[in-house]
């Protein structure tokens, strides 16, 4: 992508105080990876150095996906110690943003956190999920029924729900998502 106006996307989002209130379904979740998230000297380290860079963030994300969950509470805090200031975006309301940010070329996967210079310009971007969170989805749904057994919906939830309890409250699972962030906007 050449170039691409971020900056007015950025305008039009949303504070992560107002994303919040505004959710409507998991925000107990979201709310406890914020206020128990801890990060290492190391990652302050990490966050100091970029804070010097003047970045911001846009947020493509919504309240019923359990990555956002997980992910925007810790991107938060990541984005709060290296002073870049996050706007949210809903998905479905923002798609000609979303579909420059399409996972594997094809799916809106989210959530996905654009960073951006003052000029607008994409630094980083990061998202949907850590590698380690997309092998654990990807074991859990290989226990899955076929797509067209009688009971495939029904366990889908299951695994659906099991999978956001577990993400949402596992503190070695959120390390993976501060290490795969750190990594990309070191690589930055």
């Amino acid at each position: 992508m050449a170039t691409f106006a971020h900056n007015p996307w950025f305008e039009k989002g949303v504070t992560f105080k107002q994303y919040v209130e505004a959710m409507q379904v998991n925000r107990e979740e979201l709310t406890r990876v914020y206020e128990q998230l801890a990060f290492t000297d190391e990652d302050l380290a990490v966050w100091e150095d970029v804070a010097q860079r003047g970045w911001r963030g846009i947020v493509l994300t919504a309240d019923w996906c359990g990555d956002a969950a997980l992910n925007v509470p810790i991107v938060q805090r990541i984005a709060e110690k290296s002073n870049i200031e996050l706007r949210y975006l809903i998905r479905d309301e923002n798609l000609e943003l979303m579909d420059q940010y399409l996972t594997n070329g094809t799916a809106r996967a989210i959530p996905i956190f654009i960073f951006i210079d003052e000029a607008g310009e994409k630094q980083a971007v990061w998202g949907p999920r850590s590698p380690q969170v997309q092998e654990l989805i990807t074991s859990l749904r290989s226990g899955l029924p076929e797509k067209d057994a009688p009971d495939f919906a029904e366990k889908q939830k299951i695994v659906h729900r099991d999978f956001k309890q577990q993400i949402t409250s596992d503190p070695a699972i959120w390390r993976t998502v501060i290490d795969s962030v750190k990594a990309a906007l070191q690589r930055s």
